[in-house]
């Protein structure tokens, strides 16, 4: 407890943009969020007071921090499992749990306790050697998608495969360098969805309104709330999927469900226990951000409102130009202002490199294609200083 304000410390262990965006939430609820950095030029390390500089897998480093907060989060689920249980056994309150956070960090577990849980999901296999990929493949036809178990994010850690060849070719080497991977059906998908809900130690649940998630290499750019043309009974569907996931494993927090809407139903595709891209919409699109609900619920706060504020809202990703422009930030941001006073601009503080998620932009209103139009050009318009409808500022 800080003494001088009376109220809780969070402590989250990563300092990139998730920490950052939750450091603002901290704020508005009287804190400043105690962050473990890898870096002093991390996102959240160049805005939050309270920095530690040291590294996630450090089990001394993460003691050190662990000290007079009352509970630990995270903006990513790379901490050693085996740290995090050291540290519950030393009293310190850890939320979501290691025993939940596991389910996060290999995709492989998270597909195991899933089948055990009869949740939908793609058929799967794990991998050993390459002939159990040349075996899967067989049986439900190539292509098929390699994963790494561990690690994987963006388009990371996944290989499309299209023939046995194929896997002969790239599954030896990454089982050479001891990579742990698994196997999966390519699934044959109308588009991609994300269930984002919360739940409290109390163990309240709260849902937001189902979102389509728009991919490009792996990468979201667009997100658009409420996914459109989604129907009610899909919506429930997968609000109670999401919500059935976050008791079952006991998770405390966000836990962002990524999913495939296919032509016989739903299908899980990943797991996240935190704040999540699919989320950002709701910095300025929901009654409560995923950030301010996040802390909700590590806290055990009672948890807010998840309602649009307007019929719909669209998040696109700034992501970084093959060549950075000569254009500063600070004359893109005027530029931009100037074409759109109502966009919502959220930057992390990044150094620019091609293809890095640089902030992303926010559009709330009535109509979606029109939202989705503003919403593009002002995310290209920021990471290469050219308007894609062929305007371009000297």
């Amino acid at each position: 407890m800080d003494k001088r304000t009376g109220l809780p410390v969070v402590g989250m262990v990563g300092g990139g943009q998730l920490a950052r965006m939750t450091h603002q939430a901290a704020i508005s609820l009287g804190q400043s969020l105690k962050v473990l950095s890898a870096s002093a030029d991390d996102s959240a390390a160049l805005v939050a007071s309270d920095v530690v500089i040291g590294h996630h897998t450090d089990l001394e480093a993460l003691r050190k921090f662990a000290q007079g907060v009352d509970v630990l989060t995270f903006d990513h689920e790379h901490v050693p499992g085996e740290h995090l249980l050291t540290l519950v056994m030393e009293g310190v309150v850890v939320r979501p749990a290691p025993s939940a956070l596991g389910f996060a960090q290999n995709k492989l577990v998270m597909r195991e306790m899933m089948a055990g849980m009869d949740v939908p999901g793609p058929d799967f296999a794990e991998v050993s050697t390459v002939d159990d990929v040349i075996a899967f493949g067989a049986a439900h036809r190539w292509p098929v998608v390699l994963k790494a178990a561990r690690g994987g994010y963006d388009g990371r850690g996944v290989w499309m495969l299209d023939t046995a060849r194929h896997a002969r070719e790239v599954v030896p080497r990454l089982l050479d360098a001891s990579t742990a991977l698994l196997v999966e059906e390519k699934v044959e998908m109308k588009r991609e969805l994300a269930a984002l809900v919360a739940r409290s130690p109390f163990g309240q649940g709260a849902a937001y309104p189902v979102v389509e998630t728009v991919q490009a290499g792996g990468i979201n750019t667009e997100v658009l709330a409420p996914a459109p043309g989604l129907s009610e009974e899909r919506v429930h569907e997968a609000q109670d999927l999401a919500l059935r996931i976050a008791s079952m494993l006991d998770v405390t927090g966000l836990l962002a469900v990524e999913l495939f809407e296919t032509e016989q139903g739903l299908l899980v595709n990943e797991l996240a226990m935190r704040p999540h891209n699919s989320g950002h919409w709701t910095m300025d699109g929901a009654r409560t951000s995923q950030f301010e609900q996040h802390l909700r619920g590590v806290l055990d706060y009672p948890l807010g409102r998840t309602d649009l504020v307007a019929p719909a809202c669209v998040m696109a990703n700034v992501l970084g130009a093959d060549v950075p422009p000569q254009m500063s930030p600070d004359e893109r941001v005027h530029h931009l202002f100037a074409r759109y006073p109502e966009v919502k601009i959220h930057l992390y503080g990044k150094q620019e490199r091609p293809g890095r998620k640089l902030g992303h932009v926010n559009f709330v209103g009535d109509s979606m294609d029109d939202l989705r139009n503003r919403a593009l050009l002002s995310a290209h318009w920021l990471s290469h200083a050219v308007w894609l409808d062929g305007y371009e500022i000297h």
